[in-house]
């Protein structure tokens, strides 16, 4: 039996809809990418995470897949960002655009089949203005080009709006023109302005307008119809609006089959974005905390949902992300001796049917329109299973059963983390990491906290109890967690107590609780 029928929701039917590609075995994606006039936000990570587990998914399920991920390099906010620090446009734009990929780079994420840029696509683009001018729905005035929505009567079918609801602004890149046919008409190229980089075009010179320019880029490098297009929602009005109108305008032929948006990162209940001045960078929050944990808190609530970024929710990610490869490492060391053959059949009954639940739960849950959150949940129960394993395994050859039983599991859950982009190859490299983010986060050195463990276990043998835990709560605050094992204190970090309920952990056996409580 195969996985179920992938199921996505689709903005322009506003519905769920099974996925089937245009062509057998193979997906075209377009994903509208970053203005790179500044540092990446969170947000951005929240739409490339999310389209980086679709990628991630459909090569798991077999396709074949195009991803194109566009920059856009040439914008009104990257002129004007330049000219006030006196940098050169695309200088500028390269220089961020090369931040971005470092920061996606830090989260896991996989590179696009292809990531154009603007300004290497301007033969496209006036190509495709030329095609819409002809066919009846662009119009010049005075070297600027407009699109005329009068003259395309599907105008509004993705967003929903109707052309009395739409106001001239294009989300912060089109300014008001009184000789515009309709106040709603936007541009697909604007004429030369003292300052600004201009390319020659039949029009005159000038440079592309927004909207035009993805339209350019998806066909050329997908054609005029595709399979997936997606973004923020945010792009819905009047980004994407405008590319349907734009691309049909062209080319009749122009069909995109999915539209898919992803929910913002609200701050207090607003949205984050760079133009209100209430976001968090990429580099800001990894500073504080491990990339994976990021890309696991922005996994647990559902790509097309809102999420509101706090600390805290980080402190919960950063904390199952410990557990989950304190678990492998376990694990890894565990097995290091006892890695040999193929044991699929010599999986015992128990721990076999446990695996195929899980896996047919996350064939099911990433069908379901990409459910992240249910998988991030299900997945405490294999690795449960592994600790559960690892209390009875004393090393022995002799324990076959065990070791096979923690193999298996091992596998299954690496290749689950693996597509969702959760998987670095190192485990002990990453516990080290998260240690030394908690450290940073809680003030401290590892010298200093090793200090604090000397002082505890000499109060401890003093019978000075009291003195002891306060050592102990003291650190606990401060997120950093001491268990008392045979071999002497050692530390791992973890949640605060706000999180968490009162009571102090009192031993290294759960690495962390296996209950995630972030809120979708």
């Amino acid at each position: 039996m195969g996985p179920p029928e992938l199921q996505i929701f689709n903005s322009l039917s506003k519905k769920k809809e099974v996925f089937n590609p245009r062509v057998e075995g193979e997906v075209g994606m377009y994903v509208c990418g970053v203005t790179p006039y500044d540092f990446s936000h969170i947000g951005h990570a929240r739409a490339y995470v999310a389209f980086d587990v679709l990628h991630r998914y459909l090569i798991h399920l077999g396709y074949r897949v195009k991803y194109v991920r566009n920059f856009t390099d040439i914008d009104d906010k990257i002129i004007k960002r330049a000219n006030d620090s006196g940098e050169d446009p695309l200088s500028l734009s390269a220089r961020f655009s090369q931040a971005f990929l470092e920061d996606m780079a830090e989260l896991h994420c996989a590179p696009p089949t292809h990531e154009p840029r603007v300004s290497d696509h301007m033969d496209q683009i006036k190509d495709m203005i030329t095609k819409i001018i002809e066919n009846g729905c662009g119009y010049i005035i005075d070297g600027d080009v407009y699109f005329s929505v009068d003259n395309f009567p599907d105008y509004g079918r993705l967003s929903g709006r109707k052309l009395d609801d739409n106001r001239a602004g294009g989300g912060g890149r089109v300014s008001v023109d009184l000789r515009k046919r309709n106040p709603a008409d936007f541009a697909l190229w604007k004429s030369a302005k003292p300052g600004e980089p201009w390319w020659e075009s039949p029009w005159g010179p000038g440079r592309p307008g927004w909207h035009i320019e993805c339209s350019a880029m998806s066909s050329h490098y997908l054609g005029c119809a595709f399979d997936i297009h997606g973004g923020g929602k945010d792009l819905t009005f009047p980004h994407h609006e405008n590319e349907l109108a734009q691309s049909c305008a062209a080319c009749p032929e122009s069909r995109i089959s999915y539209w898919m948006h992803n929910g913002f990162v609200n701050k207090d209940d607003q949205k984050m974005s760079k133009s209100d001045n209430n976001f968090f960078t990429i580099r800001d929050i990894i500073a504080k905390y491990h990339p994976l944990a990021l890309r696991f808190f922005l996994m647990r609530t559902h790509y097309r949902a809102d999420v509101n970024y706090s600390d805290r929710q980080l402190d919960t990610a950063s904390d199952r992300v410990f557990y989950i490869y304190q678990t492998l490492h376990d694990c890894e060391v565990a097995l290091s001796k006892f890695r040999e053959g193929s044991l699929v059949d010599k999986v015992p009954a128990d721990i076999q049917e446990l695996i195929e639940n899980f896996h047919t739960d996350f064939l099911a849950s990433m069908s379901d329109d990409l459910h992240t959150t249910a998988v991030l949940d299900d997945l405490m129960e294999p690795l449960k299973a592994i600790n559960s394993n690892l209390k009875k395994f004393k090393g022995k050859k002799q324990q076959q059963p065990l070791i096979h039983a923690l193999i298996a599991l091992e596998k299954e859950v690496k290749d689950v983390l693996s597509t969702l982009g959760l998987l670095s190859s190192t485990p002990s490299e990453v516990l080290q990491q998260l240690r030394a983010k908690a450290l940073e986060r809680a003030g401290l050195t590892e010298e200093q906290v090793q200090q604090q463990i000397e002082e505890r276990t000499l109060a401890r043998k003093n019978k000075e109890y009291e003195k002891s835990d306060q050592i102990r709560e003291a650190l606990y605050d401060k997120g950093i967690a001491l268990m008392d094992e045979p071999k002497g204190t050692i530390w791992r970090p973890c949640e605060p107590p706000e999180i968490q309920s009162e009571e102090v952990p009192n031993s290294d056996t759960d690495k962390c609780s296996p209950v995630v409580s972030t809120t979708t």
